[in-house]
């Protein structure tokens, strides 16, 4: 029966998230990664849908001075292109991933990358919030208005779906979306263009318009309104540039050569998004948009671009291209999937959170991250009830932190090798300027919004950075031990001694082999003190009653170790390398001895695949395995440390197998 329900949860397993993959297979990063074409879409969709709500929040903050918003435009298109310029220098210093918390770690300090870190989680939390709600204000703007209810019911199943095809991995995430992406562009590509087309007679009248805004705005605001107009319009359009730091942070799925992908992926979105942005608000200008209950600016500029047509055009021609808006602000989602489980990844690894959101699924997906990303953007989501306004307000605050801290760190890398590296001074100048305006725009959304809900994602923010600090102590103190732990567990190798000398007649360093003798199998992790403390203890106890010994290890793939062959070729030969030194360690002291290692992503499936090989060699193997034991054990401890030894244990008697845990004092 119960290997009936395995096979059936196998199964099920397979038609939802796919089959497993072999992580040796070489093959399989080729299938992994994505072209510059395809990282547009997953990496790109975020900063295009941007389109949908940046440019509205830019140009409702004119409020009656609405043909300032050409200024604005020209200053957003500036903004993309700077921003876009800096992070092409961030792949190029970063190749295998260099998103805002490894920029601010390596360029400025681990504490200030665990700031920026912090503050991208929650970003790329409110990434898939603010863009499945937008794509739900889209395909609600063609509804009648009592169809409004069922809004947020569409945007968490949309997460669900979204969870599902994250699961199954990046690239079949994104191949499905690749139309839906290329209609939107055609669809709104085509309405600027034709917007712009049509209004040719009437730009001198436009030109006209903007110098007596222009002049109107100075007389009653002054020369310093003016300009405080327009720059606070600038600010209140931040989430304009959001996902454009999208393709530093997922290097790791780029094609080889991946920092020319990268740079590649990055001049298409910066040239899309400057259109679309430039386009959108000079199409609000040009047909006078202004806000109407339900309905996105986008949507009303659609409707009266097509007023003219024929009905039968027009009306599936603005369903196509709203239904296409919508699909790509849910595809904008994809990014905060791709991005926040590899910066939970990389800071598990650099232990500021816990060690097992690395570990990789047997998809080889960041599984822990995908489904946390879900779970937070789906509470999110019904916290605020799908608000997009106070949406873009917490986003755009720790969008332009991560920006800022960026900025500043290639800042300071430029300035100190300013003589050493080639064309130095001109990267600091962008970089400069990057910093200038993503500073201004981070000061200006927290006092403008602060009490709109801005101090909410600060709180948020600051707590997730506590809890890091937190993590990070609890790390620091059990790898201090646990080096005290190693230091005793090697000044005591050279002192093991068997209770019971080896049979005579057997020479030193070639031990006898008996498969009918009584066998000690000892999980290890490395050649370390916590094996080594596992080994002394089971001659301890048990004396000479173990006449063999087999060491097995399975190293673990997670996202630190998962970044191309050579790295995965790397543990397998470490894996070997620690076994073969338990092996002489005790072949020395007179015993048998052999090691059986492998790699794969979760090592409890691994090392049951192994056990009925060992088992059928030695059939008298009791299996040992070694568990830190704190002084004080909570709940806090549980959640950070590995519960691997108690899952073996609990399958291998299940099989009537022996396995016997040894405490491990820390």
């Amino acid at each position: 029966m119960a290997q009936f329900e395995r096979s059936v949860g196998r199964f099920l397993k397979n038609v939802v998230l796919g089959r497993s993959r072999d992580p040796r297979d070489a093959r399989v990063f080729h299938h992994l990664s994505l072209a510059a074409f395809f990282a547009w879409i997953g990496l790109g969709a975020d900063g295009l849908s941007s389109s949908n709500y940046g440019p509205q929040e830019a140009f409702v903050a004119l409020g009656e001075h609405p043909h300032l918003g050409i200024f604005v435009g020209l200053a957003s298109v500036l903004t993309i292109l700077v921003i876009a310029a800096s992070y092409s220098q961030v792949v190029e210093l970063f190749p295998t991933g260099g998103g805002g918390y490894f920029v601010a770690s390596k360029l400025l300090s681990p504490w200030v990358g665990m700031i920026s870190g912090c503050a991208l989680l929650i970003d790329y939390v409110l990434t898939i919030a603010v863009s499945i709600a937008s794509g739900a204000d889209a395909v609600f703007s063609f509804l009648p208005l009592e169809w409004q209810q069922y809004k947020l019911g569409l945007a968490t199943g949309v997460i669900v779906l979204m969870v599902l095809l994250n699961m199954r991995g990046v690239r079949e995430s994104v191949i499905p979306l690749v139309p839906l992406f290329l209609l939107f562009l055609a669809t709104h590509g085509f309405i600027i263009l034709y917007g712009l087309l049509t209004h040719l007679p009437q730009m001198g009248t436009v030109v006209g318009s903007v110098r007596t805004d222009v002049r109107q705005t100075v007389s009653t605001l002054g020369l310093w309104g003016l300009i405080l107009l327009v720059l606070r319009s600038y600010s209140m359009g931040a989430g304009t540039y959001t996902g454009i730091e999208a393709v530093s942070q997922g290097m790791p799925v780029l094609r080889e050569p991946r920092v020319q992908t990268a740079r590649l992926t990055m001049r298409y979105m910066a040239i899309s998004l400057s259109f679309m942005v430039l386009g959108l608000i000079v199409g609000y200008l040009l047909y006078q948009v202004g806000p109407e209950p339900g309905k996105t600016f986008n949507a009303i500029l659609f409707e009266r671009a097509t007023a003219g047509w024929s009905e039968r055009i027009a009306r599936p021609f603005i369903l196509i291209s709203l239904l296409s808006a919508a699909t790509l602000l849910f595809v904008a989602a994809q990014t905060g999937f791709l991005g926040g489980p590899r910066v939970l990844a990389n800071m598990s690894v650099d232990h500021w959170l816990p060690t097992k959101f690395s570990v990789l699924s047997d998809r080889l997906v960041i599984q822990n991250g995908i489904l946390i990303m879900g779970g937070l953007a789906l509470a999110v989501m019904l916290l605020t009830r799908g608000s997009v306004r106070l949406l873009v307000v917490l986003y755009s605050i720790n969008v332009f932190i991560g920006f800022v801290l960026s900025q500043l760190g290639l800042v300071r890398h430029w300035w100190r090798n300013r003589r050493r590296v080639e064309r130095a001074l001109g990267r600091l100048l962008v970089s400069g300027i990057g910093l200038i305006l993503t500073t201004f725009i981070l000061v200006s959304m927290i006092v403008l919004k602060f009490f709109e809900g801005g101090w909410v994602t600060l709180l948020i923010t600051g707590a997730l950075i506590l809890l890091a600090l937190l993590v990070k102590r609890h790390y620091r103190k059990v790898a201090i031990q646990l080096r005290r732990l190693d230091e005793l567990a090697e000044r005591a190798e050279s002192y093991v001694r068997p209770s019971v000398p080896p049979e005579a007649g057997t020479a030193p360093g070639k031990p006898a082999f008996d498969p009918r003798a009584r066998t000690a199998v000892l999980l290890v992790s490395g050649f370390n003190g916590t094996g080594l403390h596992t080994l002394l203890a089971t001659m301890r106890l048990f004396g000479g009653t173990f006449k063999n010994f087999v060491f097995l290890e399975v190293g673990q793939l997670d996202a630190g170790t998962f970044k191309g062959p050579q790295e995965v070729e790397h543990l397998q030969a470490q894996v070997q390398q620690d076994l073969s030194r338990y092996v002489e360690l005790m072949n020395k002291e007179g015993f048998y001895a052999e090691a059986v290692g492998d790699i794969g992503v979760d090592a409890a499936d691994k090392v049951m695949e192994i056990v009925p090989t060992i088992t059928r060699r030695y059939p008298n193997a009791v299996f040992f395995g070694g568990k830190l034991l704190f002084l004080n054990e909570t709940f806090f401890n549980r959640l950070l440390h590995n519960q691997l030894v108690f899952t073996i244990q609990r399958r291998l008697h299940r099989l009537g197998i022996p396995f016997v845990i040894l405490p491990v004092k820390v």
